[in-house]
């Protein structure tokens, strides 16, 4: 059972959602079709999950039910601004940009909750900060991305609806027991909102083309249900350190397969960038919250 290995079902995870922006490009949808398709395709497998937890444990309580729809309107706007991220500065960067939820989750989290951050927190901050301003393409040249300041603007508020998403999960409290039910919940959610938005906007795309399809079911499947179910699965049974390390491997690797099998060139400033944000992401992370176990994947991990 992969529950009685822990450390896979986390690295398994973390691969799985590693490789979003990489079938997000390969769709080739818009980004309130991709949104939409994803949340759409990974309602079934979670669907089955949460069902068998409800006949186990019972039904989820109202206040849950009621906090995690919300949570999936911000991560629907997580992903519709990823997607348009991904556009400006590709996948690889746009993941990475993705990341600073954790730093963003920290401040939130202390001007309303009153839960003071680190002083490695506060350290980290300037490091991301100036790797932020590198990804951005403002110093040196070449940077890679058809409008790489453009992709940072839309990375920070990928970020923000991300940290919004975990502050209000958190709020209804955590059953380790039932780790699909609110997940569930939040990508129903997800798909209507991200479904009204296109409509609106006129551009989502219920019909894509058969290959379109593919791969956005295989991104709905892995990315999204079989990608968290493993990590809610693992987190729990694991020291915080390791899972944190762990989690902090997926947007590196994403970069890595951006650039592999995407073609994505970032610039010898943007890598450098990179470096600085994950590293000052980790000091924060590991340094941070040593005292504490993360308890489930929607406290941790990137908005990917």
């Amino acid at each position: 059972m992969i529950a009685a290995r822990p450390r896979l079902a986390a690295l398994l995870g973390a691969f799985c959602i590693a490789f979003s922006g990489i079938l997000y490009e390969w769709a080739a949808v818009s980004p309130a079709t991709g949104a939409f398709w994803r949340a759409t395709f990974g309602l079934p497998l979670l669907g089955l999950v949460a069902l068998a937890e409800r006949r186990r444990f019972g039904r989820l309580p109202n206040r849950t039910i009621g906090l995690a729809l919300v949570a999936g309107v911000f991560f629907a706007g997580d992903l519709i601004s990823w997607h348009h991220a991904i556009g400006a500065v590709g996948a690889g960067l746009a993941t990475v940009l993705g990341n600073l939820q954790v730093l963003i989750v920290g401040g939130v989290a202390w001007l309303v909750f009153g839960e003071r951050p680190s002083n490695a927190t506060f350290a980290a901050v300037p490091v991301v900060l100036i790797g932020v301003v590198l990804i951005s393409g403002v110093v040196g040249s070449g940077a890679y991305g058809a409008d790489p300041a453009a992709g940072v603007a839309l990375g920070l508020v990928t970020a923000t609806c991300y940290s919004g998403y975990l502050l209000i999960i958190r709020r209804s409290g955590s059953d380790l027991r039932r780790p699909a039910g609110p997940v569930l919940v939040a990508t129903l959610s997800t798909a209507v909102v991200a479904g009204v938005f296109g409509a609106l906007g006129g551009s989502l795309d219920l019909t894509p083309g058969p290959a379109s399809l593919a791969w956005l079911a295989l991104l709905g499947l892995t990315s999204q249900s079989l990608g968290y179910l493993l990590i809610s699965v693992s987190l729990p049974r694991l020291p915080a350190v390791l899972t944190s390390i762990i989690l902090l491997c997926q947007p590196v690797l994403t970069v890595g397969l951006a650039m592999v099998l995407l073609n994505e060139t970032p610039s010898a400033s943007q890598l450098v960038g990179v470096a600085m944000v994950i590293g000052g992401i980790a000091v924060a992370t590991l340094l941070g919250g040593r005292s504490r176990r993360v308890r489930s994947p929607r406290q941790a991990g990137a908005g990917a």
